[in-house]
């Protein structure tokens, strides 16, 4: 699974309606709206990298509202739970 960050510049009067419907494209998982620097963040997660340019470049950069991406992808995933479940390992 590819892991690709996008932030998302959006027109300010339709963060909603643009964060919905880049929500509802194929091979976006997460869509997060947020103060700072950016409006939006999209999580996208494709089987095969190729794909990343359908779903970024083909799709959400054409979504209404959006006015520039900024992408990165992800080469290791590290989170809390899987650093607790190796840590918990055995002390039933």
């Amino acid at each position: 699974m590819i892991t690709a960050i996008v932030l998302v510049h959006t027109a300010a009067d339709r963060i909603p309606e643009t964060a919905q419907a880049i929500a509802d494209l194929d091979g976006v998982s997460e869509v997060y709206s947020c103060a700072g620097d950016v409006d939006l963040i999209a999580i996208v997660k494709v089987a095969e990298h190729e794909q990343l340019a359908d779903v970024i470049a083909g799709g959400l950069s054409k979504v209404e509202g959006v006015q520039r991406t900024d992408t990165h992808i992800a080469f290791r995933s590290y989170s809390r739970a899987d650093t607790e479940a190796t840590f918990s390992v055995g002390l039933d």
